[in-house]
């Protein structure tokens, strides 16, 4: 904008945007720090504002008068090499990065010396607030962050820390009833699956999920057509392969995650079984994995974008000191050529 003489133009500042909303320099502050005690117009009016006149916040000074950092941490504690080849990481950080007008630090804490350190720097009130991305039950993280005070928001229910933290998630067990329930529509009766890890959130509710369908079926749970895999594609090819070991019956099978039926259609095919004429694969995720595998895969879809969004919102509420929350979200089964 240009100054009072009409000379360089300077930045845009917030008595500027008050006077283009048409509203007080207080109510624009009230919503650059959340948004409380504002009208739905007004509010309305100063993000217009902010559009047009092109104000950037200053995060530097906002947070030597507020105390805060104004941005938060998306932590994952897999390993490295598993946050990258896996592609829901990727769909929910930019999710993460799309909603919202906040920084986010991405930090990886796949071994106890870097959990111990992002721990210390988180701690240390360098970020306001925690997306947690990956969870395994017993993992010391979530408890340590929640007993200093650290907002934190979970992606997935928590075992053992669901009544203590905010959680956003999807309906994991209802997607993998809605699975199996059509792998057992379409004639098959040895129905197998492949776990993912049993102490997170996502194994555990997944291998519910089928064990349900299979009682509602009349047929007998047989734990020979069960194995577990740790999500990558690696684990999905040799659990194929113990489960063609154990169980060579099996006419269909129901995978934990899209990159885990990647590996098992490998396994299939070298094992020349067809899919889905001999053996039909159910995914889960809908991740990019699914239509690049071949047969593309029928799955369960989680919505992503909600799921990224909703946790931001979360964390961004439970910062400006409302209590813990818990969002489930619904899935859809996407049927493909795989079944």
């Amino acid at each position: 904008m240009a100054d009072a003489t009409g000379g360089r133009h300077r930045p845009p500042t917030v008595h500027d945007v008050a006077r283009e909303a048409g509203v007080s320099r207080g109510t624009v502050s009230r919503v650059l720090n959340g948004g409380h005690y504002v009208s739905p117009a007004a509010q309305e009016a100063v993000n217009a504002a902010i559009r047009k006149t092109g104000y950037v916040v200053n995060r530097h000074a906002r947070s030597l008068i507020t105390g805060r950092s104004d941005s938060i941490s998306f932590l994952s504690t897999e390993p490295q090499e598993r946050f990258f080849e896996d592609p829901n990481f990727n769909v929910l950080l930019r999710g993460c990065t799309q909603a919202h007008d906040i920084p986010r630090l991405l930090m990886l804490a796949g071994t106890e010396d870097e959990r111990r350190r992002i721990t210390r720097y988180i701690t240390a009130g360098h970020v306001d607030g925690v997306l947690l991305v990956s969870s395994h039950s017993g993992g010391p993280v979530p408890e340590q962050l929640r007993e200093v005070g650290v907002p934190l928001v979970a992606c997935g229910k928590p075992i053992g820390l669901a009544s203590k933290v905010s959680y956003v998630a999807a309906d994991d067990r209802d997607g993998a009833r809605d699975m199996v329930r059509h792998l057992l529509a379409l004639g098959r009766r040895r129905v197998g699956t492949v776990t993912g890890p049993l102490d997170t959130p996502g194994g555990v509710e997944r291998l519910a999920g089928y064990r349900e369908v299979l009682t509602e079926a009349g047929l007998e749970f047989d734990e020979r057509l069960v194995v577990s895999g740790d999500y990558s594609r690696a684990s999905g090819e040799a659990a194929a392969e113990r489960l063609l070991a154990q169980a060579g019956d099996v006419d269909a099978v129901f995978v934990a995650s899209d990159l885990m039926a990647q590996g098992v259609l490998t396994a299939l095919q070298r094992a020349r079984r067809r899919v889905p004429q001999d053996v039909a694969v159910g995914g889960f995720d809908d991740s990019p994995a699914a239509v690049a595998s071949s047969p593309e895969l029928t799955t369960v879809r989680q919505p992503w974008a909600r799921i990224s969004n909703e946790m931001v919102r979360v964390l961004l509420a439970q910062i400006g000191g409302e209590d813990p929350a818990a969002v489930i979200v619904p899935t859809e089964l996407v049927k493909r050529e795989s079944t």
